[in-house]
């Protein structure tokens, strides 16, 4: 059986090293390499090395961090498939990840069986999102449903979905839309029950699995 190939990136060398101990006992997979941050990354592509079927890739390192690297994947390498990792729950960058091409994101204390899933996903299906996030997909894989529930959108609502998929704070969006932070909570409420999702971090794989926008 011919093994998936896996790349880690993460400046801790520990959890690093655990990782590739976890995904050594798990009889599809192989990592081809550990490397400590983005710079890394690059060189590992421009000596012509095995290009893996994934690569797991830290957000927060030195030198390169991951919204640095998965720019320069998107750029060099846009078919690579990425699952970024987090210590924290952190809105902004995920969707900085997401925006520059991730294919999902991990919490390193995601629990093994939930980490092995999440690999199978993003080679085989192209999409994995952690617990609170996967509520926000179950209603996009339809393309009627999704339409019908695009449909149910006001104009302004659209122009605000356009903006949260942006790096903007909804503070910022407001000031570009020139509407109190009041009026832009009222449209996120009313876009999040309408999309039935939970969060920005939802709507912005919403509007990329559907195709909304160019993210």
């Amino acid at each position: 059986m011919k093994k998936k190939t896996i790349v880690i990136v993460d400046d801790h060398l520990l959890f690093a090293q655990s990782l590739e101990s976890l995904i050594s006992k798990l009889q599809e997979y192989e990592v081809l390499a550990i490397l400590k941050n983005g710079k890394e990354l690059t060189q590992y592509y421009l000596h012509k090395r095995k290009k893996p079927d994934l690569i797991l890739l830290d957000v927060k390192m030195p030198v390169m961090d991951g919204v640095q690297a998965m720019q320069w994947l998107k750029d060099n390498q846009p078919e690579q498939k990425v699952l970024a990792l987090t210590m924290e729950d952190d809105e902004e960058t995920i969707i900085k990840m997401l925006r520059a091409g991730a294919k999902g994101y991990l919490l390193k204390d995601i629990h093994p069986e939930n980490f092995e899933f999440a690999m199978k996903m993003v080679i085989e299906q192209g999409f994995y999102y952690s617990g609170k996030v996967e509520i926000a997909l179950k209603h996009s894989e339809g393309f009627d449903q999704s339409m019908s529930l695009q449909e149910s959108l006001t104009d302004k609502e659209r122009v605000f979905l356009k903006y949260a998929c942006s790096e903007l704070t909804y503070k910022d969006i407001a000031g570009e839309l020139g509407l109190s932070p009041k009026t832009i909570e009222n449209y996120r409420e009313s876009v999040f029950r309408k999309l039935e999702v939970n969060t920005r971090v939802g709507l912005v794989i919403y509007c990329i699995k559907n195709k909304l926008f160019k993210i």
